[in-house]
């Protein structure tokens, strides 16, 4: 699949058109808004790549900038949603820190994928991907690839904040098992690597947020995902 990331982002006009013109100017310096249509299938990606030899893995490399931080069953519901709440506070105060914020949902055999990020208790940027044929753990893929693409080229940011409600599919960046998402891995690893090159004291958190927490920022987000019902150009796989 090709990376939407390398083409520009323009925002759809019946987007921008509902907007009085005095929000137009509100957004224009702050929020870039993309809705790209991508009805492709995802290639798998050859395990043999140098990217995953034993001694040169970014796991091994640049341990103590990579956490997560998982809800455990024995984790209070609200005790979950007040960490949440105690990050978005901190990166209020901060412009060094960038939370990603992704959802995926799957209908009918079409993934919507969204990721809105927040500098500065800011949506900064908001990307919406519609994908053919493809596995739910894909899309989260897909969606925390682009979140995470976005927010390591924003200038001055030294710590990226993943919040998803699919932390399992965190873990499959750092999988390095043959598997068929090996082609998001591979991307999201090259770019972790170039911004913890950058300076050692630039680290990424993972945080997991159940949808039945039904916390702010996710739940709007988790509403994004659901709300679109785009129409496949090829009415199945083999087309």
């Amino acid at each position: 699949m090709d990376d939407p990331l390398n083409t520009c982002y323009k925002p759809p006009s019946h987007l921008i058109n509902t907007h009085t013109d005095r929000q137009k100017i509100s957004v224009k310096d702050h929020l870039m808004d993309s809705n790209n249509k991508l009805y492709r299938v995802f290639p798998s990606f050859s395990p043999l790549n140098p990217e995953f030899n034993p001694g040169s893995r970014i796991i091994d490399i640049f341990s103590n900038q990579i956490s997560f931080n998982l809800a455990n069953k024995g984790k209070n519901d609200s005790s979950c949603s007040h960490q949440l709440d105690n990050i978005t506070i901190q990166s209020s105060m901060s412009l060094h820190m960038a939370i990603v914020v992704s959802d995926a949902n799957v209908k009918n055999d079409i993934a919507t994928s969204v990721s809105h990020i927040h500098i500065c208790n800011q949506r900064l940027v908001k990307t919406v991907h519609h994908v053919a044929f493809v596995t739910s753990t894909e899309a989260e893929l897909f969606t925390i690839r682009c979140g995470i693409n976005q927010a390591c080229n924003k200038a001055n940011i030294s710590k990226v904040i993943v919040i998803t409600n699919s932390i399992h599919a965190t873990k499959k960046i750092f999988d390095t098992k043959s598997h068929p998402y090996q082609i998001h891995m591979l991307v999201i690893l090259n770019e972790l690597r170039q911004f913890f090159t950058k300076c050692q004291e630039n680290h990424i958190e993972f945080w997991e947020c159940p949808s039945r927490l039904r916390w702010r920022l996710h739940k709007s987000i988790d509403k994004d995902s659901k709300s679109f019902k785009p129409i496949p150009i090829l009415p199945n796989k083999i087309s």
